[in-house]
Order: structure tokens, then C-alpha cells, then sequence
């Protein structure tokens, strides 16, 4: 009898070994860490051309970051880049100008609410070629050169040469930006030479010496062996300005813009991740690295 009530509490013993031994396995989650799921997914931004070097800037650093997501950047112009939105056919759109309204009714006819996100500034230089001895333009001399009302060097104190305009084509923010603002909205001149990427008029003021163009204020500083940036007069009696991140800040550029990121909706997801991090410390430090005027 003895024998029995030893064996019973030997076995009453093992199992509440056991049983504590079970609850600390589980308490302990089974001696294994959990790992948090990897963020994988991608992005696909299109648009403007002049801010397809910060936009790359920021994926590569946001990449580096969450190594599960992809993030691809493609240029093509403002108005490509909003058409892509509308039709579905990009997660994000890179502008260097605000939406029209236009844009806006055929957003809403297809179902889509353009939410708008403004990341950075720009100045819009206006360059020529380095052997060019103009340094100095008014508005009213950069309109009348660009509607043609002035096609000789000769007309704005320069040598009698004539003037090769470059312009970005029409679906450009910036085409459309330097309409309406130095333009006045009237039409370029149908001699300019309209150009499919800012790289093009770079290239084309480098080659020819009698060439105008203008080009956002990061590809200018990035090709300052290349061209020549010149001041620019808000009038005749005005003092000349150069294009740089203090005289946008402090608006005394006058060809100065905000830059755009729009998404459908508000951003949510890995495309809000993006979106922060472009506004944040570091993707505002790119802003600054890359020629550009941050906003925060």
C-alpha cells in the first residue's frame, strides 16, 4: 500500500514537471525570437524631368533602407507624369507644377482624388554658353526673346549674332511654368527648339555659343563647367539676381517654383513611407545635396 501511494506521487510529480515545464516553453515562445515579417512591395513614380535626379536621390537612400521594396523613377515631363496618375498607370506623380483644373475634372471622371504633397523648391535658371558675353537679362528681355519679339544678341547688348531659343516641350512643368511666368502666357516663339529633356539643353548651350535655355537649379550647378548661369532682373533698374537656394528662400529669384508629389488618395502603405521620408530630416538633407530648396 505504501509502495502504490509512492508510485502515485512519483507520477503526480512527473506530470506537474511536465506541465510546468510546458507553461515555460511557452512563456519563453519556445526558445525562438520572432522575426517581423519583411516589408516587400514596389513603387512606380513618373513625371517631371527636373526632379527626376532628387527623386532617384531619395529611392536609392529609401531602397538602401527597405531592402523587400523597389522603387522605380522615370521621367517623361509634369503632364506625362499626371496623365500616368489619372490612368492608373504610376503609384506616384513627380510635378514641377500644380495640377490644372482640367487635369483635376479628368481625374475625377476616372475615379481619381490627386492628393498633392509639395517636397522641395526649385529656381529655374536661364544659361548660355560660356563664351556668350551676356551675364545679365530683365524679364521683359527674356519675354521678348522667347516670343520672339527679339531674335539678335544685338538687341539685348550682346554681339550681332542670332539667338538659338531652347525651350523643354509642352508637356515640361517647366515649359509650362516659364510660360506663365516670364511669358506672361503667350506663346514661345515657333523658332524656338523645343527639347525633350533638360540633359538636351545643357548639351545644346554647351555646344552652341549663341544658344539660351533654362534648366532647374540642380542641373545647372551640377553642369557650371559647361554653361554660364546668368542674373536675372525683375525690371530694367533692378539689380540682377542669381539663381541659388538662398535667393529662392528669401524670394528675391523671381523664376522660383514649388515641386510636387501627388498621389491618389491620401498616401497610405510603403507609398506614405515614401512620402515622409522625402519630407523628413534625411530626404531633406538630399534636397539640399542635389541643388534644390528644402521646405522643412
Amino acid at each position: 500500500m505504501f509502495l502504490g501511494n509512492m508510485k502515485k506521487s512519483a507520477h503526480l510529480m512527473l506530470m506537474l514537471l511536465a506541465l510546468m515545464s510546458m507553461m515555460l516553453i511557452s512563456a519563453c515562445g519556445g526558445g525562438e525570437e520572432e522575426v517581423p515579417e519583411e516589408e516587400t512591395g514596389s513603387i512606380n513614380i513618373k513625371g517631371s524631368d527636373t526632379m527626376v535626379h532628387l527623386v532617384s536621390s531619395w529611392a536609392e537612400q529609401f531602397i538602401n533602407a527597405h531592402e523587400g521594396i523597389d522603387v522605380a523613377v522615370t521621367g517623361g515631363g509634369s503632364g506625362t507624369g499626371i496623365a500616368a496618375l489619372i490612368n492608373g498607370t504610376t503609384d506616384i506623380c513627380a510635378a514641377s507644377r500644380e495640377i490644372k483644373p482640367k487635369e483635376m475634372e479628368l481625374a475625377k471622371e476616372a475615379g481619381i482624388q490627386p492628393v498633392e504633397y509639395v517636397v522641395a523648391l526649385d529656381g529655374i535658371a536661364v544659361c548660355v554658353n560660356p563664351e556668350n558675353p551676356i551675364s545679365e537679362l530683365s524679364l521683359e528681355q527674356l519675354k521678348k526673346i522667347y516670343t520672339g519679339a527679339y531674335t539678335n544678341w544685338s538687341q539685348v547688348g550682346g554681339p550681332d549674332e542670332p539667338i538659338l531659343v531652347l525651350s523643354r516641350e509642352s508637356s515640361s512643368g517647366t515649359y509650362v511654368f516659364f510660360q506663365e511666368h516670364v511669358l506672361d502666357k503667350e506663346d514661345y516663339t515657333d523658332q524656338a527648339r523645343l527639347m525633350p529633356a533638360t540633359s538636351s539643353i545643357i548639351q545644346s548651350t554647351a555646344e552652341d555659343k549663341w544658344a539660351i535655355g533654362y534648366v532647374g537649379l540642380g542641373y545647372a550647378d551640377e553642369a557650371a563647367d559647361r554653361i554660364k548661369v546668368i542674373g536675372v532682373k525683375e525690371t530694367a533698374e533692378a539689380e540682377a539676381v542669381y539663381p541659388s537656394v538662398e535667393t529662392v528662400l528669401d524670394g528675391t529669384y523671381s523664376i522660383a517654383r514649388p515641386l510636387h508629389l501627388y498621389t491618389n488618395g491620401e498616401a497610405a502603405g510603403i507609398i506614405a513611407d515614401f512620402v515622409n521620408y522625402c519630407m523628413s530630416v534625411e530626404g531633406q538633407q538630399i534636397v539640399k545635396e542635389t541643388g534644390y530648396v528644402p521646405v522643412n
